[in-house]
């Protein structure tokens, strides 16, 4: 695990180390343990290293035998002994015992394709350095994981082209203008989140999850054409499922893959730990961990406010399982002395990721440079009201369609007023914008993850010049959308989830505030092999009435406490509502008021101030505020501040 950067095209060796150096130390906290960096006469690569395996001969970047390959990763790769063993068997030899050294030989082998065969969480660059006399060009590869679970950054200034594990280390070369992106800026008062493959900075691009990049140093212009590698729909209709219509079978192919990919994330030269709460998804971790190594330890964040509190719960769990439980208390109060620090840490703005912030820090302050999450549960085994709503929107969204639009606005209006009187303010607005413009959006479900809706974006945004909706985020969300379509409701609806919640912001706030505390986040139920089986499954063995995630639940049910599978579906959040209205008021309140001059052109400060009326007045939920202060600070840190 690490931080990744480089650069191609620099006008000289000597600029071109100095800016990738830049980029080394603001990625520090990613790699405290050591660092790496290679000068070629087009392409520079560095790195900075979290040590987790081969702790003394880990060492990146990694060479081939004869030196003409270099690679730096961030990530894991779970298979690498399997890799090894048929790479060995072709004649190649490895050096050290790293996972990171079986990617450059399997690239020497297989090219751009070796990441088919790789099974884990990464994203890496391998720099080809030709020999002089075989007339080839010098050439960079660029490549992220099939869900995006690592993130990887790109642009393109002035014919040099930059990449790193961070926008952050993009913007501290010093070579990237600080300019917000009207188009980034719109889809995060959408849905609270940047969406891929957008960032908030104009002209910096995220590498879609399952894509890869060929440059070719030398060619002019430069031209970042990602192109991908796996595709989630493909894989659903893919064959090794095919033909399985009966649960007892089902079950009992799930249930050994979900063993290999708990056991294989395990695997590390330091102790790995588990973020438990009271939910199935840690608890079947829990379960799943403790059969493969004793004394696993656990760690839940609890809080003085019990309603919210699942310490009782998640004590039994480790207790029953006998893991070395640890708990993170966590007040208002604390919140606030700490509240700078964790919205910092976040490398692009989010309405979430706090929550992980706090939970990696205890983890970090144990010694632990590892730890495994349920994250990928809900939206791999449907544990999201989302399965249930979306056939439902889409039905509502197709009588929309034929009802005119004069008598769909005074719906709309007559909804909203309702939801105003019986305290559903927030659930009526994004009922009301479906039924108002049912295509302004690619698909119904993006109407379920709605912050804002659309008609208060435009307020928010009030007087100010409009973004290119068919570019960026759009034009991703069109894309997931159509392929929905050819999918049944489950699996549509689950690639959906992956494809926008997922990765725009539970991975990408996990990654970045997890690595604020040199912590390696792990996340088995994503392992490809568990979503492609799942996804292959027809819905009638996946859903069953009153039974979120059944075909996980089912799968390890002789190992779950029953009062965890009885227990009603509830989310892991802090108590912000009561906290925005209590400690963190005051603070929250002045962040959301002065509007930083860099946002301050873009948007209405007015319309800022009455969200934050409108929640005091419990017209509105704690996220709509908290996101527009976490905007703020964002923007004052990262495009104000040098």
């Amino acid at each position: 695990m690490c931080g990744i950067c480089g650069a191609v095209g620099f006008e000289t060796k000597e600029t071109a180390e100095a800016a990738v150096r830049r980029m080394m130390a603001a990625m520090r906290h990613r790699g405290p343990d050591d660092e790496g960096l290679h000068v070629g006469s087009s392409v520079a690569i560095g790195m900075r290293r979290l040590s987790i395996i081969d702790l003394a001969g880990g060492h990146q970047p990694v060479f081939n035998e004869d030196g003409t390959i270099a690679v730096v990763c961030n990530g894991e790769i779970y298979n690498f002994r399997d890799l090894r063993r048929q790479l060995e068997a072709l004649g190649h030899v490895f050096r050290t015992r790293s996972d990171t050294e079986v990617v450059v030989h399997a690239y020497e082998q297989w090219g751009a394709d070796c990441v088919c065969r790789l099974r884990g969480m990464f994203a890496l660059a391998i720099h080809e350095v030709p020999d002089r006399t075989d007339g080839k060009s010098e050439r960079l590869f660029l490549a992220r994981d099939r869900l995006g679970i690592k993130p990887l950054y790109y642009t393109c200034v002035d014919g040099t082209v930059l990449f790193a594990s961070e926008v952050r280390a993009l913007l501290a070369t010093g070579r990237v203008p600080r300019r917000l992106s009207l188009t980034a800026l719109d889809g995060y008062l959408l849905f609270g989140s940047v969406g891929e493959p957008m960032t908030l900075v104009e002209g910096v691009y995220s590498l879609p999850p399952g894509h890869r990049i060929l440059l070719d140093a030398q060619r002019q212009p430069r031209e970042v054409c990602p192109e991908p590698y796996w595709d989630f729909p493909a894989s659903a209709t893919g064959t090794s499922a095919a033909g399985i219509t009966d649960r007892r079978k089902a079950l009992d192919q799930l249930r050994p893959l979900l063993e290999e990919a708990v056991r294989l994330h395990l695997f590390a030269d330091v102790p790995v730990g588990i973020f438990l709460s009271g939910g199935i998804d840690s608890t079947a971790l829990a379960a799943l961990a403790s059969r493969e190594q004793s004394g696993v330890r656990t760690f839940t964040v609890v809080f003085p406010e019990e309603e919210f509190s699942e310490a009782e719960l998640a004590r039994r769990t480790a207790k029953k399982f006998g893991t070395d439980h640890q708990e993170l208390l966590l007040s208002g109060e604390e919140m606030l002395g700490r509240m700078d620090d964790a919205v910092a840490a976040l490398d692009q703005p989010s309405m979430d990721g706090i929550n992980t912030y706090f939970v990696s820090g205890a983890v970090q302050q144990a010694g632990l440079k590892v730890a495994l999450s349920g994250l990928g549960g809900d939206e791999v085994f449907g544990g999201y009201p989302t399965f249930r709503l979306t056939p439902r929107l889409q039905k509502l969204a197709a009588l929309a369609g034929w009802v005119p639009r004069p008598l769909r606005s005074w719906g709309a209006a007559l909804a909203s007023r309702w939801g105003e009187h019986h305290g559903r303010a927030d659930a009526a607005r994004k009922l009301a914008a479906l039924w108002r413009e049912p295509a302004q959006l690619p698909h119904p479900y993006f109407y379920l993850r709605l912050l804002f809706t659309p008609e208060q974006v435009t307020t928010l945004r009030a007087g100010k010049p409009e973004s290119d909706y068919d570019l960026g985020w759009r034009r991703w969300l069109a894309q997931s959308g159509a392929a929905a379509e050819s999918l049944d409701s489950f699996t549509a609806v689950s690639l959906l989830e992956a494809r926008s919640y997922l990765v725009n912001t539970l991975l990408r706030d996990t990654d970045a505030v997890s690595m604020a505390h040199s912590l390696e986040v792990r996340v088995p139920f994503l392992d490809h092999s568990v979503v492609e089986f799942v996804a292959k499954l027809p819905p009638s063995l996946k859903r069953l009435r009153k039974t979120p995630k059944a075909l996980l639940v089912d799968a390890l049910r002789d190992l779950l406490p029953s009062e965890v599978i009885s227990q009603p579906k509830r989310t892991f959040t802090f108590p912000w509502e009561r906290w925005l209205r209590g400690a963190l008021c005051e603070q929250v309140a002045a962040g959301i008021t002065h509007v930083p001059d860099g946002l301050r052109p873009l948007v209405s400060t007015d319309a800022f101030q009455s969200v934050w009326q409108a929640f005091l007045e419990g017209r509105t939920g704690w996220a709509r505020p908290w996101s527009l202060y976490v905007l703020n600070q964002w923007v004052r840190h990262n495009i104000e501040e040098s």
